[in-house]
Protein backbone atom coordinates (compact mmCIF):
# COMPACT_ATOMS: atom_id res chain seq x y z
CA UNK A 1 0.00 0.00 0.00
CA UNK A 2 1.39 3.36 -0.89
CA UNK A 3 2.06 5.77 1.91
CA UNK A 4 -1.05 7.60 3.03
CA UNK A 5 -1.98 9.66 6.05
CA UNK A 6 -4.44 7.20 7.57
CA UNK A 7 -5.99 3.73 7.28
CA UNK A 8 -9.82 3.91 7.47
CA UNK A 9 -10.19 0.40 8.94
CA UNK A 10 -11.76 1.21 12.30
CA UNK A 11 -14.41 3.47 13.77
CA UNK A 12 -11.50 5.84 14.38
CA UNK A 13 -9.07 6.09 11.50
CA UNK A 14 -5.65 4.74 12.33
CA UNK A 15 -2.57 6.63 11.30
CA UNK A 16 0.20 4.82 9.47
CA UNK A 17 2.36 5.15 12.60
CA UNK A 18 -0.29 3.41 14.71
CA UNK A 19 -0.62 0.58 12.19
CA UNK A 20 3.14 0.09 12.11
CA UNK A 21 3.25 0.01 15.91
CA UNK A 22 0.57 -2.69 16.03
CA UNK A 23 2.33 -4.79 13.42
CA UNK A 24 5.63 -4.44 15.26
CA UNK A 25 3.92 -5.80 18.38
CA UNK A 26 3.06 -8.98 16.44
CA UNK A 27 6.76 -9.43 15.72
CA UNK A 28 7.48 -8.80 19.41
CA UNK A 29 5.06 -11.62 20.35
CA UNK A 30 7.02 -14.01 18.13
CA UNK A 31 10.30 -12.84 19.68
CA UNK A 32 8.95 -13.30 23.21
CA UNK A 33 7.79 -16.85 22.44
CA UNK A 34 11.23 -17.64 20.98
CA UNK A 35 12.67 -17.03 24.46
CA UNK A 36 10.76 -20.12 25.65
CA UNK A 37 9.95 -22.16 22.54
CA UNK A 38 12.88 -23.36 20.44
CA UNK A 39 12.01 -23.51 16.74
CA UNK A 40 8.38 -24.20 15.78
CA UNK A 41 8.13 -20.77 14.12
CA UNK A 42 5.66 -22.10 11.54
CA UNK A 43 3.39 -23.35 14.31
CA UNK A 44 3.64 -20.01 16.14
CA UNK A 45 2.77 -18.17 12.91
CA UNK A 46 -0.32 -20.32 12.45
CA UNK A 47 -1.39 -19.70 16.03
CA UNK A 48 -1.10 -15.97 15.38
CA UNK A 49 -3.10 -16.34 12.15
CA UNK A 50 -5.89 -18.04 14.11
CA UNK A 51 -5.78 -15.33 16.78
CA UNK A 52 -5.94 -12.51 14.23
CA UNK A 53 -8.99 -14.03 12.54
CA UNK A 54 -10.74 -14.76 15.83
CA UNK A 55 -10.80 -18.48 15.05
CA UNK A 56 -9.99 -21.60 17.03
CA UNK A 57 -6.97 -23.83 16.54
CA UNK A 58 -6.37 -27.56 17.07
CA UNK A 59 -2.76 -28.65 17.63
CA UNK A 60 -1.76 -32.27 17.12
CA UNK A 61 1.62 -33.74 17.91
CA UNK A 62 3.46 -36.44 19.80
CA UNK A 63 3.97 -36.06 23.57
CA UNK A 64 6.78 -33.75 24.67
CA UNK A 65 6.68 -31.32 21.74
CA UNK A 66 5.70 -28.32 23.91
CA UNK A 67 2.14 -27.95 22.62
CA UNK A 68 0.75 -26.99 26.03
CA UNK A 69 3.78 -24.81 26.82
CA UNK A 70 3.36 -23.01 23.49
CA UNK A 71 -0.27 -22.11 24.21
CA UNK A 72 0.35 -21.06 27.82
CA UNK A 73 3.37 -18.99 26.74
CA UNK A 74 1.31 -17.27 24.05
CA UNK A 75 -1.28 -16.41 26.68
CA UNK A 76 1.41 -14.81 28.86
CA UNK A 77 2.39 -12.43 26.02
CA UNK A 78 -1.22 -11.24 25.73
CA UNK A 79 -3.17 -9.17 28.23
CA UNK A 80 -5.99 -11.71 28.19
CA UNK A 81 -7.67 -13.97 30.71
CA UNK A 82 -6.44 -17.55 30.28
CA UNK A 83 -7.77 -20.85 31.60
CA UNK A 84 -6.78 -24.46 31.04
CA UNK A 85 -9.02 -27.53 31.15
CA UNK A 86 -7.38 -30.96 31.31
CA UNK A 87 -9.81 -33.17 29.41
CA UNK A 88 -10.31 -36.59 31.03
CA UNK A 89 -12.82 -39.44 30.54
CA UNK A 90 -14.80 -38.38 33.63
CA UNK A 91 -15.06 -34.68 32.69
CA UNK A 92 -18.68 -33.47 32.60
CA UNK A 93 -20.22 -30.64 30.48
CA UNK A 94 -20.88 -28.65 33.66
CA UNK A 95 -17.14 -28.75 34.39
CA UNK A 96 -16.70 -26.64 31.24
CA UNK A 97 -19.71 -24.35 30.94
CA UNK A 98 -20.70 -24.03 34.60
CA UNK A 99 -23.72 -24.95 36.69
CA UNK A 100 -26.42 -23.52 38.92
CA UNK A 101 -25.80 -23.41 42.65
CA UNK A 102 -28.34 -22.87 45.41
CA UNK A 103 -27.79 -19.66 47.39
CA UNK A 104 -29.63 -17.95 50.22
CA UNK A 105 -30.42 -14.24 50.50
CA UNK A 106 -29.08 -13.28 53.92
CA UNK A 107 -31.63 -10.49 54.35
CA UNK A 108 -34.84 -12.26 53.35
CA UNK A 109 -33.80 -15.87 53.83
CA UNK A 110 -35.13 -16.61 50.35
CA UNK A 111 -33.29 -19.37 48.48
CA UNK A 112 -32.56 -19.11 44.78
CA UNK A 113 -30.42 -20.65 42.04
CA UNK A 114 -27.49 -18.69 40.66
CA UNK A 115 -25.46 -19.62 37.59
CA UNK A 116 -21.79 -20.12 38.41
CA UNK A 117 -19.69 -19.63 35.29
CA UNK A 118 -17.29 -22.37 34.25
CA UNK A 119 -13.76 -22.01 32.86
CA UNK A 120 -15.11 -21.47 29.33
CA UNK A 121 -15.80 -17.86 30.37
CA UNK A 122 -12.34 -16.60 29.48
CA UNK A 123 -10.45 -15.10 26.55
CA UNK A 124 -8.09 -17.99 25.83
CA UNK A 125 -9.24 -21.51 26.68
CA UNK A 126 -6.69 -24.32 26.46
CA UNK A 127 -8.56 -27.58 25.92
CA UNK A 128 -5.69 -29.94 26.72
CA UNK A 129 -5.97 -33.44 25.22
CA UNK A 130 -9.48 -32.71 24.02
CA UNK A 131 -9.86 -36.19 22.50
CA UNK A 132 -9.65 -37.85 25.93
CA UNK A 133 -13.18 -36.89 26.94
CA UNK A 134 -16.43 -38.48 25.65
CA UNK A 135 -18.47 -36.85 22.83
CA UNK A 136 -21.10 -35.57 25.28
CA UNK A 137 -18.51 -33.39 26.98
CA UNK A 138 -16.78 -32.45 23.72
CA UNK A 139 -20.15 -31.20 22.44
CA UNK A 140 -20.37 -28.76 25.36
CA UNK A 141 -17.84 -26.62 23.51
CA UNK A 142 -19.77 -26.50 20.21
CA UNK A 143 -22.03 -23.56 21.03
CA UNK A 144 -19.18 -21.65 22.67
CA UNK A 145 -16.93 -22.10 19.63
CA UNK A 146 -19.56 -21.16 17.07
CA UNK A 147 -21.87 -18.67 18.76
CA UNK A 148 -19.55 -17.28 21.45
CA UNK A 149 -22.38 -17.79 23.94
CA UNK A 150 -23.47 -20.37 26.52
CA UNK A 151 -27.11 -21.40 26.95
CA UNK A 152 -28.13 -22.67 30.37
CA UNK A 153 -31.56 -23.06 31.95
CA UNK A 154 -33.23 -20.85 29.36
CA UNK A 155 -30.72 -18.01 29.66
CA UNK A 156 -27.96 -17.02 27.24
CA UNK A 157 -24.62 -15.85 28.58
CA UNK A 158 -22.19 -14.10 26.20
CA UNK A 159 -18.52 -15.04 26.34
CA UNK A 160 -15.80 -12.39 26.71
CA UNK A 161 -14.23 -10.81 23.64
CA UNK A 162 -11.93 -11.94 22.19
CA UNK A 163 -12.47 -15.68 22.71
CA UNK A 164 -10.23 -18.46 21.39
CA UNK A 165 -10.22 -22.19 21.95
CA UNK A 166 -6.74 -23.65 21.50
CA UNK A 167 -6.99 -27.43 21.78
CA UNK A 168 -4.34 -30.13 21.79
CA UNK A 169 -4.51 -33.81 21.03
CA UNK A 170 -2.07 -36.70 20.96
CA UNK A 171 -2.20 -38.82 17.77
CA UNK A 172 0.05 -41.58 19.09
CA UNK A 173 -1.86 -43.23 21.90
CA UNK A 174 -5.43 -44.05 20.86
CA UNK A 175 -6.44 -46.16 23.88
CA UNK A 176 -9.06 -44.29 25.91
CA UNK A 177 -9.54 -41.53 23.35
CA UNK A 178 -12.61 -40.33 21.46
CA UNK A 179 -12.06 -39.00 17.95
CA UNK A 180 -13.57 -35.55 17.42
CA UNK A 181 -16.64 -35.72 15.16
CA UNK A 182 -16.47 -33.92 11.81
CA UNK A 183 -18.98 -31.28 12.96
CA UNK A 184 -16.72 -30.24 15.81
CA UNK A 185 -13.53 -30.47 13.74
CA UNK A 186 -15.09 -28.01 11.30
CA UNK A 187 -15.46 -25.49 14.14
CA UNK A 188 -11.68 -25.25 14.29
CA UNK A 189 -10.36 -22.66 11.88
CA UNK A 190 -7.00 -24.45 11.59
CA UNK A 191 -5.62 -27.90 12.33
CA UNK A 192 -1.89 -27.54 12.99
CA UNK A 193 0.52 -30.46 13.15
CA UNK A 194 3.48 -30.01 15.51
CA UNK A 195 6.58 -31.86 14.31
CA UNK A 196 9.86 -32.88 15.88
CA UNK A 197 12.64 -30.29 16.22
CA UNK A 198 15.77 -30.35 14.09
CA UNK A 199 19.04 -31.71 15.54
CA UNK A 200 20.31 -28.19 16.27
CA UNK A 201 17.03 -27.17 17.88
CA UNK A 202 17.00 -30.28 20.05
CA UNK A 203 20.49 -29.48 21.37
CA UNK A 204 19.26 -25.96 22.19
CA UNK A 205 16.24 -27.42 24.00
CA UNK A 206 18.51 -29.62 26.11
CA UNK A 207 20.74 -26.66 26.98
CA UNK A 208 17.85 -24.35 27.92
CA UNK A 209 15.72 -26.74 29.94
CA UNK A 210 18.31 -28.51 32.11
CA UNK A 211 19.86 -25.47 33.75
CA UNK A 212 18.77 -22.84 36.22
CA UNK A 213 17.61 -20.18 33.75
CA UNK A 214 14.09 -18.89 34.38
CA UNK A 215 12.33 -16.87 31.68
CA UNK A 216 9.61 -14.33 32.50
CA UNK A 217 7.58 -13.40 29.44
CA UNK A 218 6.37 -9.84 28.93
CA UNK A 219 2.85 -8.84 27.96
CA UNK A 220 3.05 -7.39 24.46
CA UNK A 221 -0.48 -7.16 23.07
CA UNK A 222 -3.42 -5.77 25.01
CA UNK A 223 -7.08 -6.61 24.55
CA UNK A 224 -7.86 -3.55 22.43
CA UNK A 225 -4.76 -4.20 20.29
CA UNK A 226 -6.06 -7.66 19.41
CA UNK A 227 -9.56 -6.42 18.61
CA UNK A 228 -8.07 -3.67 16.43
CA UNK A 229 -5.86 -6.16 14.58
CA UNK A 230 -8.88 -8.39 13.97
CA UNK A 231 -10.58 -5.40 12.40
CA UNK A 232 -7.54 -4.78 10.21
CA UNK A 233 -7.58 -8.38 8.98
CA UNK A 234 -11.12 -8.01 7.70
CA UNK A 235 -10.07 -4.98 5.65
CA UNK A 236 -7.09 -6.57 3.87
CA UNK A 237 -7.67 -6.55 0.10
CA UNK A 238 -8.17 -9.71 -1.93
CA UNK A 239 -8.74 -9.77 -5.67
CA UNK A 240 -11.64 -11.40 -7.48
CA UNK A 241 -9.18 -13.75 -9.20
CA UNK A 242 -7.91 -15.02 -5.85
CA UNK A 243 -11.46 -15.45 -4.53
CA UNK A 244 -12.21 -17.56 -7.62
CA UNK A 245 -9.04 -19.59 -7.00
CA UNK A 246 -10.07 -20.25 -3.38
CA UNK A 247 -13.54 -21.31 -4.51
CA UNK A 248 -12.07 -23.69 -7.09
CA UNK A 249 -9.57 -25.07 -4.58
CA UNK A 250 -12.36 -25.76 -2.08
CA UNK A 251 -14.69 -27.30 -4.66
CA UNK A 252 -11.88 -29.50 -5.96
CA UNK A 253 -11.75 -31.26 -2.58
CA UNK A 254 -15.16 -32.81 -3.36
CA UNK A 255 -15.11 -36.09 -5.32
CA UNK A 256 -18.31 -35.29 -7.26
CA UNK A 257 -17.11 -31.88 -8.53
CA UNK A 258 -13.42 -32.34 -9.35
CA UNK A 259 -11.16 -33.77 -12.03
CA UNK A 260 -8.33 -34.32 -9.54
CA UNK A 261 -7.53 -38.03 -9.53
CA UNK A 262 -6.21 -38.09 -5.97
CA UNK A 263 -9.50 -36.65 -4.71
CA UNK A 264 -11.56 -39.11 -6.77
CA UNK A 265 -9.47 -42.05 -5.54
CA UNK A 266 -8.98 -41.21 -1.87
CA UNK A 267 -11.58 -38.70 -0.65
CA UNK A 268 -14.96 -39.66 0.75
CA UNK A 269 -16.18 -36.17 1.67
CA UNK A 270 -14.68 -32.83 0.72
CA UNK A 271 -14.59 -29.46 2.40
CA UNK A 272 -17.69 -27.27 2.69
CA UNK A 273 -18.10 -23.52 2.16
CA UNK A 274 -16.76 -22.79 5.65
CA UNK A 275 -13.37 -23.97 4.39
CA UNK A 276 -13.39 -21.27 1.70
CA UNK A 277 -14.28 -18.63 4.28
CA UNK A 278 -11.43 -19.85 6.48
CA UNK A 279 -8.97 -19.76 3.56
CA UNK A 280 -9.85 -16.14 2.81
CA UNK A 281 -9.55 -15.00 6.43
CA UNK A 282 -6.34 -16.93 7.12
CA UNK A 283 -4.73 -15.64 3.92
CA UNK A 284 -5.64 -12.09 4.97
CA UNK A 285 -4.14 -12.65 8.41
CA UNK A 286 -0.98 -14.11 6.90
CA UNK A 287 -0.66 -11.05 4.66
CA UNK A 288 -1.03 -8.75 7.67
CA UNK A 289 1.63 -10.69 9.59
CA UNK A 290 3.94 -9.91 6.67
CA UNK A 291 2.95 -6.22 6.81
CA UNK A 292 0.93 -6.33 3.60
CA UNK A 293 -2.63 -5.15 3.02
CA UNK A 294 -3.22 -7.28 -0.08
CA UNK A 295 -3.44 -11.07 -0.26
CA UNK A 296 -1.07 -12.92 -2.59
CA UNK A 297 -1.19 -16.44 -3.95
CA UNK A 298 1.59 -17.38 -1.52
CA UNK A 299 -0.61 -16.36 1.43
CA UNK A 300 -3.32 -18.80 0.34
CA UNK A 301 -0.93 -21.67 -0.27
CA UNK A 302 0.82 -20.99 3.04
CA UNK A 303 -2.36 -21.60 5.07
CA UNK A 304 -4.02 -24.22 2.82
CA UNK A 305 -2.85 -27.30 4.74
CA UNK A 306 -3.86 -25.95 8.15
CA UNK A 307 -7.30 -24.95 6.88
CA UNK A 308 -8.12 -28.02 4.78
CA UNK A 309 -6.49 -31.05 6.43
CA UNK A 310 -9.28 -31.59 8.99
CA UNK A 311 -12.07 -30.84 6.51
CA UNK A 312 -11.25 -33.66 4.08
CA UNK A 313 -12.51 -37.13 5.00
CA UNK A 314 -10.51 -39.93 3.39
CA UNK A 315 -11.87 -43.33 2.38
CA UNK A 316 -10.63 -46.85 3.10
CA UNK A 317 -8.56 -46.93 -0.07
CA UNK A 318 -6.52 -43.99 1.21
CA UNK A 319 -5.84 -45.83 4.46
CA UNK A 320 -4.82 -48.97 2.56
CA UNK A 321 -2.35 -47.01 0.44
CA UNK A 322 -1.04 -44.83 3.31
CA UNK A 323 -2.32 -41.64 1.71
CA UNK A 324 -2.97 -38.79 4.15
CA UNK A 325 -4.85 -35.51 3.75
CA UNK A 326 -1.63 -33.52 3.33
CA UNK A 327 -0.82 -35.62 0.25
CA UNK A 328 -4.24 -34.86 -1.22
CA UNK A 329 -3.81 -31.13 -0.51
CA UNK A 330 -0.37 -31.19 -2.16
CA UNK A 331 -2.00 -32.65 -5.28
CA UNK A 332 -4.73 -30.00 -5.20
CA UNK A 333 -2.24 -27.13 -4.90
CA UNK A 334 -0.19 -28.57 -7.74
CA UNK A 335 -3.07 -29.20 -10.14
CA UNK A 336 -5.66 -26.47 -9.45
CA UNK A 337 -5.24 -23.83 -12.21
CA UNK A 338 -3.54 -20.70 -10.92
CA UNK A 339 -5.25 -17.31 -11.29
CA UNK A 340 -4.15 -15.08 -14.16
CA UNK A 341 -3.62 -12.15 -11.79
CA UNK A 342 -2.47 -13.57 -8.44
CA UNK A 343 -2.13 -10.17 -6.76
CA UNK A 344 -4.62 -7.45 -5.98
CA UNK A 345 -1.81 -5.01 -6.69
CA UNK A 346 1.95 -5.05 -6.79
CA UNK A 347 3.17 -6.72 -3.58
CA UNK A 348 5.58 -3.95 -2.74
CA UNK A 349 2.93 -1.27 -3.12
CA UNK A 350 0.63 -3.14 -0.72
CA UNK A 351 3.24 -3.05 2.05
CA UNK A 352 2.89 -0.58 4.89
CA UNK A 353 5.42 2.23 4.98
Amino acid sequence: MSTTNSFPFQERELSEKEVLQLLSKLADVTDELARVIVGQREVVQQLLVAMLTGGHCLLEGAPGLAKTLMVSSLAKTLELDYKRIQFTPDLMPSDIIGTEILETDHDSGERFFKFKQGPVFTNILLADEINRTPPKTQAALLEAMQERTISYAGSIYPLPKPFFVLATQNPVEQSGTYALPEAQLDRFLMFVRVGYPSAEEEIEILARTTGTQQVTLNEVLHTQDILTLQGLVRQVDISGELLTYISELTRNTRPDSTCNQSVKDFVRWGAGPRAGQALVLCAKANALLNERFAVTLDDIQKVAHGVLRHRILLNFQAQAQNMDTDGVIDSLLKNTPLPNSPLTSNASSSRVG
